[in-house]
């Protein structure tokens, strides 16, 4: 009896020290290289756009190149086809849009070997397969559309798989979250038609940026899944409309569709959220109490003063996992996905998630809390890929 006892312990210790000595990290690494990633907001476009940079060696700017994106086996890049609210019911707004894709037809062009535009899902895969980064197109900001349908069939063909419907302004076709005129309260009417040819077109419905009114709207409206391209759970950020509701996220969910977490510090934590707003309160009490005349030469000096005394508060890791694991709680595993908008929320990522090449991080971090291999693997493209496969068989049946 007593050596039975003593065999049983015995496994006990080996089971636990196998435990102990698990190599996450390299597991990490074996599920990011063996699984495709895909990241549906990335701003390359906008960025090369003031400044050139071949991006298929390494950059001295920004969070994306090809050698950091191998590093952290990204595989699927969405290149944001970002149009500034400024252009809004501009012919400028098309130019720009159509400047962007050109851009991402000259990244591919230069370094065939490294990118590929994909336009499908059998795009991606086959990608994936040839050891190239496919680099499908999503336009943030739908104000290229001009308020002309025809266009929105112009824009799948040049490559556009989702758009983002409006961006810091209410335009033609819906009202923003950033933007108080309201003057839709929702979608315009056009803003109907679009989104119904969106669907028809096999074009995903992105619902970050919009009002909620909207993001209402558009889920009576859709006939198929739409995804939240970069957005974060407003749970930790109360009161900012930027940001997903729990009611919102689990609507979006039982419609089928994907939130995908932003990795902006301002998205993630309250802190950060709030920091802008204080400095600007604190700027302003500084003027008054001195009697000062507001110039942007002063602003500048006391925006620099006011970061030495009060350091920005990065977000963490942890802090996008919160965010991870607050939608799988209230919603499911099946619905969310990586959405990190890398340059295009300036100096504000979270500390270890700085560019491209840490999507091993942020795997060894969810495997650390207990994800298992197969919802990992959802998290990074199961469930944005299930959204866009369903997306195309939409529009091949109509």
């Amino acid at each position: 009896m007593k050596a039975l006892l003593a065999a049983v312990s015995l496994l006990a210790l080996t089971a636990c020290s196998a435990e102990e000595t698990r190599d996450v990290a390299g597991d990490a690494k074996r599920i990011a290289s063996e699984t495709i990633i895909v990241d549906t907001h990335i701003d390359v476009p906008y960025r090369l756009g003031h400044a050139w940079e071949d991006v298929s060696g390494p950059t001295a700017k920004g969070e994306f190149d090809y050698p950091r994106a191998v590093a952290g086996g990204l595989n699927v890049a969405f290149m944001s086809i970002y149009t500034p609210s400024r252009y809004d019911g501009t012919e400028k707004a098309k130019t720009h849009a159509e400047e962007m894709i050109a851009i991402v037809e000259k990244i591919e062009a230069d370094a065939p070997t490294k990118f590929r535009i994909a336009r499908t899902v059998a795009d991606a895969e086959k990608a994936f397969k040839d050891g190239v980064v496919a680099l499908p197109l999503g336009m943030e900001n739908g104000s290229p559309i001009m308020g002309d349908l025809t266009n929105l069939d112009y824009f799948f063909e040049r490559g556009i798989r989702y758009i983002t419907l409006a961006h810091a302004k209410s335009n033609d076709i819906a009202d923003s979250s950033y933007d108080p005129n309201h003057q839709w309260n929702g979608l315009s009417d056009f803003g109907k038609q679009v989104v119904t040819r969106m669907n028809e077109l096999g074009i995903i419905v992105d619902v970050s940026h919009i009002s909620d009114d909207t993001f209402w709207q558009v889920m009576e409206l859709t006939a198929v899944p739409p995804v939240a391209t970069h957005s974060s759970a407003r749970h930790f950020t109360p009161g900012f409309e930027r940001n997903m509701s729990d009611e919102m996220i689990q609507a979006l969910a039982k419609k089928g569709g994907v939130i995908m977490i932003n990795y902006g510090s301002s998205f993630l934590t309250e802190a950060a959220n709030k920091y802008g707003p204080t400095m600007d309160e604190a700027y302003a009490k500084h003027i008054a109490d001195n009697g000062l005349e507001d110039t942007s030469e002063l602003k500048d000096q006391f925006e620099k003063d006011y970061r030495v005394t009060n350091p920005y508060p990065y977000a963490t890791l942890d802090d996008v996992l919160d965010h991870i694991d607050h939608v799988v709680k209230i919603a499911g595993i099946d619905y969310v996905g990586i959405g990190s908008d890398f340059d295009g929320v300036g100096d504000s990522l979270p500390e270890g998630l700085k560019d491209v090449s840490s999507y091993t991080t942020l795997v060894e971090g969810l495997l650390n809390r207990g994800y298992k291999e197969e919802d990992v693997k959802k998290i990074l493209s199961g469930n944005f890929m299930r959204v866009w496969r369903t997306t195309e068989e939409y529009a091949a049946a109509h």
